[in-house]
């Protein structure tokens, strides 16, 4: 119930001034229509990921229908997708394979309770250690995945098909140009189905990617032994779906916001997330998080509201139960024609361009996070490339920051050195090589009251220093700490403190 009414209090947060009903009834047709295109745009993808996982086709398919239809009500930005996916499918491979289907969804209920609490610990708050470098490689490394998940249906395939990719990408990027009242890719697939069914073309259909489900899911606890060794064994794979889940799901909230120029509550994201992972594992679904890819097209088609996320999974329930018919004759080339659509305008082709004027390490960073994901099919793994590769440039930026100069007395007698700028794991090396231990001087003099010392890597350089002059026969003074680096030093600093030597323990 404290997750609940948590929700409800943020619910206002998130839906601008219209107040909590703005983000349902304000934009009702075109979250309506474009909640439609995303539905058809997620059959491929389910039972696709489905298979990744090594698990029946209606595990995807359920799955995408009890996220989205949850993540619409618990999510913390509006016209997001959320539904199963390739990031949290290939977590998946082993325990389906060595332990069965019952134990993934209840390593999806665990998922669940883990993200839940990342929200509650306001661990979404994280993003802001994400780059815009980071950021725009993401968005291009999976514009290329995207387009590469279209080749099979593009090589080795009749004539008819490439006509029909064709003919949808014509009138994805040309109806807009008559009118902009109905979303150019459901005219494209409605258009593609109609062509498909009167010419009888040979081309392949919904129904030749795997059995459909012809019922609605049901409630059902899994069935596993509630026992610590059950536990051993979820922990691990839940933890790996709860971080990869949350990794795609608040960048894609993020490149949302961007589209859309409006904000969203991270926090309430990562709960939303566990409590619709909790309720697909219960209907029998796989766990899933925030999908860019239909993201795009929802956004891109005029949704604004929750109201398109839960169209999308209740008009994919729909057509599962009641249109299963109509959906079966859908040709894949008018879903492969919007998805190429996806990824031509999710691909951020200026960033090209800026290669050769953004700075150097921005573009690396930008080109590691593409290559990492390309290379690993990860959208995290990439991610995290990046990241780790944006501090260590960061690092190396900020320790240039720090400089040490030296005045000699007049009497030849003191040293005295100025230490300005920030002393941390990166910069505290060049602190300690710039004090000259070999002068022949009787007092040294390390003025600090123009710096910052940020760790213990910081205060072990100034033990080492102070306690190195003194075994040499010198006096050493420092002056100047702030307050911070004060009580930083006290704490964990030796040079003060009796019988101290020139190896301190611990540096």
């Amino acid at each position: 119930m404290r997750l609940v009414r948590i929700l409800i209090t943020m619910q206002r947060s998130t839906t601008g001034t219209a107040g909590p009903l703005g983000s349902w009834v304000s934009n009702i047709r075109g979250d309506t229509l474009s909640g439609i295109v995303v539905a058809l745009a997620l059959i491929p993808e389910a039972i696709g990921f489905s298979v990744i996982a090594g698990v029946d086709p209606k595990v995807g398919l359920y799955a995408s229908v009890v996220i989205a239809c949850t993540i619409a009500v618990a999510g913390g930005r509006p016209a997001m997708i959320s539904a199963a996916t390739a990031a949290t499918a290939v977590v998946m491979i082993d325990l389906v394979r060595e332990h069965g289907v019952q134990y993934l969804f209840a390593a999806t209920i665990l998922m669940g309770v883990i993200q839940i609490l990342a929200g509650l610990l306001k661990l979404g708050r994280l993003m802001r250690f994400v780059s815009q470098s980071v950021m725009t490689g993401f968005v291009n490394a999976l514009a290329i995945l995207i387009f590469l998940a279209q080749l099979p249906e593009l090589t080795g395939v009749t004539p008819a098909t490439y006509g029909l990719i064709a003919l949808g990408l014509a009138i994805i990027y040309g109806f807009p140009r008559i009118t902009k009242a109905v979303p150019s890719p459901l005219v494209a697939i409605a258009v593609l189905t109609a062509v498909t069914a009167i010419f009888h073309l040979d081309v392949r259909t919904v129904s030749h990617l795997g059995a459909l489900p012809s019922t609605l899911p049901s409630f059902a606890l899994p069935d596993v032994p509630f026992t610590f060794e059950t536990l051993r064994i979820l922990l691990p794979y839940a933890a790996t779906l709860a971080a990869v889940g949350l990794l795609e799901s608040l960048l894609t909230a993020q490149i949302v916001d961007d589209l859309t120029d409006t904000g969203s509550d991270k926090n309430r994201e990562c709960m939303g997330q566990g409590v619709a992972n909790m309720a697909s594992a219960v209907f029998g679904g796989m766990g899933g998080c925030a999908m860019i890819g239909q993201s795009v097209i929802n956004v891109s088609s005029g949704a604004r509201g929750r109201l398109s996320t839960l169209v999308a999974g209740a008009f994919l329930l729909l057509l599962l139960v009641a249109l299963q018919d109509l959906l079966a004759v859908v040709p894949v080339a008018a879903l492969t024609a919007v998805m190429i659509m996806v990824s031509l305008n999710t691909f951020s082709w200026r960033s090209l361009a800026q290669l050769r004027t953004n700075p150097l390490p921005s573009s690396a960073v930008m080109l590691a996070t593409v290559l990492v994901v390309v290379a690993t099919k990860d959208l995290a793994q990439g991610v995290l490339a990046g990241v780790l590769l944006s501090g260590v440039f960061f690092a190396g930026k900020v320790s240039r920051l720090s400089q040490v100069t030296s005045t000699l007395s007049e009497d030849g007698r003191t040293r005295t050195y100025r230490v300005t700028g920030q002393v941390f794991f990166a910069s505290a090396g060049t602190f300690s090589d710039a004090i000259d231990m070999l002068e022949p001087v009787d007092r040294l003099v390390i003025d600090v009251r123009d710096a910052h010392f940020w760790d213990i890597s910081a205060v072990g350089a100034l033990d080492r220093v102070v306690l190195k002059a003194r075994n040499r026969g010198r006096i050493v003074e420092v002056v100047g700490l702030n307050a911070a680096s004060a009580t930083l030093v006290e704490r964990f600093g030796t040079h003060d403190k009796p019988g101290a030597t020139a190896t301190p323990a611990g540096h």
